[in-house]
């Protein structure tokens, strides 16, 4: 299966999820410790680890100057979408500190969300270098 198929259905699942966490998981239970800290930190998680499959579906084949920076051919580029998503979850875990905003800012959003890039990077990367193996076999 091509690895843009294979975001595409990890993104969508990953959004449901998601979704289904902060919509209807999180608000109509009467949760205690340590779940209640588990379902507060896993959209950060599963978010952070969508980054590189979401920039896999959207920009692969296309040419915009928005696909080219996000455009993962390389682990050097997984890298630097890594970064600079990780880079805007801090900037918008910051910006929950404006009162305006009407959210929490907490510490533990911005280390499983690194944790959550972390394994995503090992994954996409292993993916990404099975796909390019079964293209160009030695």
């Amino acid at each position: 299966m091509e690895l843009k198929n294979i975001s595409r259905k990890l993104v969508i699942a990953g959004a449901i999820i998601i979704w289904a966490i902060k919509y209807f998981i999180r608000p109509y239970g009467e949760w205690q410790q340590p779940t209640l800290f588990l379902l507060g930190i896993a959209p950060n998680l599963l978010g952070s680890f969508l980054i590189p499959f979401g920039a896999c579906w959207f920009f692969s084949g296309k040419d915009h100057l928005l696909a080219k920076i996000f455009r993962i051919n390389s682990s050097g580029n997984l890298l630097v979408v890594c970064c600079m998503g990780f880079g805007m979850l801090v900037i918008n875990e910051y910006l929950q500190m404006i009162p305006f905003f009407g959210r929490t800012f907490d510490y533990w959003d911005i280390v499983f969300s690194a944790i959550g890039l972390a394994i995503s990077y090992w994954v996409y990367s292993r993916l990404f270098s099975k796909m390019i193996y079964r293209f160009y076999p030695d």
